[in-house]
């Protein structure tokens, strides 16, 4: 690495920390917190006109999903996008064999995990329930919708500076070695999809040599020696067609391009706020009314400004989640007992970013095996009534409904606990016919029905470029 390049990545490193902030950094843009909502809207009536006032306030249109195309200048590659989608299943991509970005990403589960903490390289070839193998450090995220996220990552390790995953003109940052090397790239998922390949513990392994570019390499070795993905790479780009190699910036591109197709924001608070009063059940209406309103959800789960309607701030906090350490992981955790996870701090080295999290998205939720960073909850109800009162929650919580590998001693809490974010440290009360009222807004209201597995499935290809095999999609275990 040149001196030049160093001072590139360092201050790449500067300006994500300055732009992730701190655990207790909020949005300027944030949407309107309980105690500064005008009492119009604080009223007790859980019927519409509450809903529409929260939702204007909020400035939620429903709309997001029709703006992708508008705000990528263009209309979606179909053609390409299926070249993404093909990698998306193909092992070719993972140097260890072994594992896909389906294999975390999974068509069963919303485009995310099929278990409570990922398992990349050395798995047994199954997606699902079944699925083992050394566990990673945290739950797989969805990828579905993430055309609109402006980071990514639990820890916001790859983001956009300008809080727009559509706009490179202040640069998309990255740890080292990448830093801002990846900023000429179109969109953030166009250079989002440069690292997977490199990550030692999803797809890589660990016995191939060299970094991050070698690994690349091979990747592209294998691609243009590959007759079928010459020939499809060809019809994309007319470099490949006219006989040079494909290249990397065409495998990111082909990835972001199915990733683009796979939008899903169309649940019934979309349609509602489009105007179809009857979209939502009058039960998913009072829970709207109270995440927007009293139980103050929408403070961190934000739908306003650079989070695109996709309820999240898109920033970190401490929501004192237990921590969940693997008795068989190929991760070393951190702290003095290894059992441990530093969040944020892991990205900008500042202590005081420990224990931080992106907020998580919430559409299509319900599709979820698991909640929190870590996959501590397996029921969503469970995962709301920690969010509700995180101190007491703590007290009681119990890793018995984990798989087992997963139930041994918990890392320790009250340092988690000390930074807990000042917005989850006052309990919200809520009555059991307001629980399951907001449960149903969640669960049911957020969830795009074109996100279900009977419909995803159908991503899966019945044969791969490569003519290797696919993995074996289970299907998912119930719904919570």
């Amino acid at each position: 690495m040149t001196s030049a390049t160093g001072l590139l990545n360092r201050a790449a490193l500067l300006l994500a920390s300055l732009a992730l902030g701190s655990c207790s950094d909020l949005a300027p843009e944030r949407a309107l917190a309980p105690e500064t909502t005008p009492a119009a809207i604080r009223g007790s009536d859980d019927g519409d006109a509450t809903l529409q006032r929260y939702l204007a306030a909020n400035r939620f249109t429903g709309r997001v999903a029709g703006t992708l195309e508008g705000r990528l200048g263009r209309h979606v590659d179909r053609q390409l996008a299926d070249i993404g989608r093909m990698l998306w299943f193909d092992r070719i991509q993972g140097v260890n064999n072994d594992n896909t970005c389906a294999g975390c990403h999974s068509p069963t589960n919303g485009l995310g995990d099929a278990q409570p903490i990922a398992i990349g390289i050395d798995n047994n070839g199954v997606v699902g329930p079944g699925r083992s193998g050394p566990r990673n450090q945290r739950r797989s995220p969805m990828v579905a919708n993430t055309a609109f996220y402006p980071t990514l990552m639990w820890n916001s390790r790859f983001h956009s500076l300008s809080r727009d995953p559509f706009d490179n003109s202040r640069g998309f940052a990255f740890p080292d070695p990448e830093g801002m090397t990846l900023s000429y790239l179109p969109h953030l998922l166009a250079a989002q999809a440069f690292i997977p390949p490199t990550e030692r513990v999803e797809a890589a392994g660990f016995h191939f040599p060299g970094g991050n570019d070698d690994l690349r390499g091979e990747v592209l070795r294998r691609l243009n020696a590959n007759r079928n993905y010459r020939r499809l790479f060809a019809h994309a780009f007319p470099h490949v067609e006219a006989g040079a190699p494909i290249i990397f910036d065409d495998v990111g591109r082909a990835i972001a391009e199915f990733e683009f197709t796979q939008i899903y924001a169309n649940a019934p608070i979309d349609r509602y706020a489009r105007g179809e009063r009857n979209a939502m059940t009058a039960s998913q209406k009072r829970g709207a009314a109270l995440f927007f309103g009293r139980a103050g959800c929408v403070t961190c789960h934000a739908v306003s400004g650079t989070s695109n309607e996709m309820f999240s701030d898109f920033r970190q906090h401490v929501a004192g989640v237990p921590q969940i350490a693997p008795s068989f992981s190929n991760m070393v955790f951190d702290g003095p007992g290894a059992n441990e996870d530093f969040g944020l701090e892991q990205v900008t080295g500042n202590p005081a970013d420990r224990y931080a999290f992106r907020t998580s998205p919430l559409r299509n939720v319900a599709l979820q095996p698991a909640f929190m960073h870590n996959g501590a909850f397996v029921w969503l109800e469970d995962a709301i009534r920690y969010h509700l009162d995180a101190t007491r929650g703590a007290g009681s919580f119990s890793t018995a409904r984990l798989p087992a590998d997963l139930r041994g001693p918990t890392g320790p809490l009250q340092p988690v606990l000390a930074r807990l974010d000042p917005l989850l440290r006052q309990p919200v009360t809520l009555t059991d016919v307001e629980f399951e009222a907001l449960v149903a807004f969640v669960r049911d209201g957020l969830l795009d029905p074109d996100a279900r597995p009977q419909r995803l499935r159908r991503l899966i290809p019945e044969k791969l470029p490569s003519g290797l095999p696919n993995m074996i999609f289970e299907s998912p275990r119930g719904a919570h």
